[in-house]
């Protein structure tokens, strides 16, 4: 995920589809339309209830070449205008000591990961809205220095279902969406016609913008300013098909914005409001490249985070099998 160099073309983007603008009002009435509170027990594990043992077989069915895929970008510890926290890596013992046998190598890694540069899974105590977490319990008092007492990542454990990629850039039969284009309801309902898929209850949902391929070939930008993602007019629909996870190569949210005074509004809408985890960073290009050689949009999806309690999320690096 380095940032090209040398006389790349300006990267920023020229301008913006990003709305239509939605007022507070009528953003916090998707808010009450779309929650999922009191649904499920246990309630810290939100939408992936949804995930039974009988959707996880169904999911293996999914598997025919036995094609594995990783989405995590490159460990980022390049500092840049999409990491303003570098991830860290460094060495600890480079087999020095000669005798006894056999001599060690041994490196630290470590990642402040809720940002733009590491590939990372959002638990639900990672967003409050109004103060509140998922389930309408008050964020200060059920998070605190020593971590979250409801919502951690170590609730939802490995995460398999099946995955569907809306491959927006294949669709529309373009390189990219630029940053600031807004992606909406009618676009997945024409991106399911055109990739020959049905998102289902308990899928999980992979956005493609060609975010990665754009950073590739015209360097890195601040995506906190300018991103595509969704609108959040794309969020009852996803919310009626009963989606248990929801990623992308962004981090879901179009930017700027369209919501005055909420800075990542599907955040709020998928976490605090449907109890559904977020997949940020992703690299889909592979994938984007495997589903079209095979065909088919769906795959098995495995996520695999760190058992972290009282975590807010963790670095993942999911992986899709075709």
């Amino acid at each position: 995920m380095s940032s090209s160099s040398g006389g790349a073309p300006n990267p920023r983007p020229t301008r913006t589809h990003n709305g239509p603008a939605v007022s507070r009002r009528e953003f916090d009435a998707l808010f009450e339309a779309v929650r999922t509170w009191g649904r499920w027990a246990p309630a810290d594990r939100g939408a992936w209830n949804r995930v039974t043992a009988d959707r996880v077989r169904r999911a293996t069915d999914r598997v025919r070449s036995g094609r594995v895929v990783q989405m995590a970008v490159p460990w980022n510890t390049r500092a840049g205008p999409d990491n303003r926290k570098p991830a860290l890596h460094h060495m600890t013992d480079l087999g020095d000591v000669e005798s006894p046998e056999p001599s060690t190598l041994k490196d630290f890694i470590g990642a402040d990961y809720h940002g733009k540069g590491v590939t990372h899974l959002d638990a639900l105590c990672h967003i409050a809205y109004r103060g509140q977490l998922y389930g309408g319990r008050t964020a200060h008092e059920l998070v605190d220095a020593a971590g979250a007492r409801f919502g951690a990542v170590s609730a939802l454990g490995p995460l398999v279902t099946t995955g569907v990629l809306l491959d927006f850039p294949a669709v529309f039969g373009i390189r990219w969406l630029e940053p600031g284009q807004a992606v909406h309801a009618n676009d997945i309902i024409a991106a399911e016609k055109a990739l020959d898929v049905t998102i289902g209850e308990g899928d999980a949902v992979l956005m493609r913008s060609g975010h990665v391929r754009r950073r590739g070939e015209l360097g890195s930008w601040d995506p906190d300013t300018a991103s595509a993602g969704f609108h959040v007019d794309a969020v009852p629909l996803l919310a009626e098909r009963g989606i248990a996870l929801l990623g992308g190569d962004g981090d879901s949210d179009v930017r700027p914005s369209p919501v005055d005074g909420v800075h990542s509004p599907v955040h709020a809408l998928a976490v605090a409001a449907m109890g559904v985890p977020l997949l940020d960073n992703l690299d889909l290009e592979e994938l984007s490249a495997a589903t079209a050689e095979a065909g088919r949009y769906e795959f098995l999806l495995v996520v695999a985070p760190l058992n972290v309690p009282g975590g807010t999320g963790s670095p993942v690096n999911p992986v899709a099998i075709l």
